[in-house]
């Protein structure tokens, strides 16, 4: 399944280059105004942090939300107090689109993140270009070398990257790339099975200057306070938010664990 995913958004990233070459991408991120500062947005305070998601689809679940405004929805999210706002913009199986994200950017002061299957320069340039702060980097689909070029890449944009485990030795590998802020997710990319204890057994490999994400797995608030528990500082919060049909009072709940 990760492979797939990877094959068809690097297929669609080469189909958007030849309609707009990597030099007109170049050129949009270098020209577009700096990035939030992400860093500072997600790191450890007193209580949890949320990163609110917009998400249409998953292939593990299909059709979740229509969202045919991602702004409105985004602004929602911003008003209930989420620290950062994740973008879907994979298209084939998530329903995504940069469009979306360039929507949430243009009505939030938050900063908002690329969630995509990142493998390709381009793609980072095109993260930039539409606006993003933040950009997920999955170390199960990426080879060490070239996990390190993009997130050299992404801060060299000013941007930071969420650097995504599923085990010891992925978190291992996201600390040797240099991470600042990383994630595990619950969820098996490979099976896309659900194990909501594994960012308990991996938080304490993580560096205490490094920002924790927990990751999946979000279905009500008992679920956040477990992982601020088991030592989060945000929690990336998709399905739940989109289709509780009240994403301000979603989100109120969540943050009051």
């Amino acid at each position: 399944m990760l492979d797939d995913l990877y094959a068809g958004a690097l297929a669609d990233a080469d189909a958007r280059r030849e309609m707009r070459p990597f030099g007109h991408v170049e050129a949009a991120a270098l020209d577009r105004s700096p990035a939030l500062d992400a860093l500072s947005a997600l790191r450890p305070a007193d209580r949890v942090k949320i990163i609110a998601e917009v998400k249409r689809a998953s292939p593990s679940r299909g059709d979740l939300s229509v969202i045919a405004d991602p702004a409105s929805l985004a602004v929602s999210y911003a008003t209930g107090g989420a620290s950062a706002i994740s973008v879907l913009t994979e298209g084939r199986r998530f329903k995504g689109t940069l469009a979306d994200l360039e929507a949430v950017r243009d009505v939030v002061d938050v900063p908002v993140l690329r969630k995509d299957f990142i493998a390709d320069p381009y793609q980072v340039f095109e993260a930039r270009a539409a606006g993003a702060d933040l950009v997920l980097l999955i170390v199960a689909g990426l080879p060490q070398a070239r996990l390190v070029e993009l997130h050299e890449l992404v801060r060299s944009l000013g941007m930071t990257a969420l650097i995504e485990a599923h085990s010891a030795d992925e978190v291992r590998r996201g600390l040797d790339a240099g991470a600042e802020v990383l994630g595990v997710n619950a969820r098996d990319l490979s099976t896309f099975e659900l194990d909501r204890d594994l960012f308990g057994r991996l938080a304490d490999a993580i560096p205490s200057g490094v920002v924790r994400v927990a990751e999946s797995a979000v279905s009500s608030p008992a679920d956040v306070a477990h992982y601020r528990r088991s030592g989060a500082d945000v929690v990336l919060v998709g399905e739940a938010l989109v289709t509780h049909g009240d994403p301000i009072d979603a989100l109120t709940s969540f943050l009051e664990v």
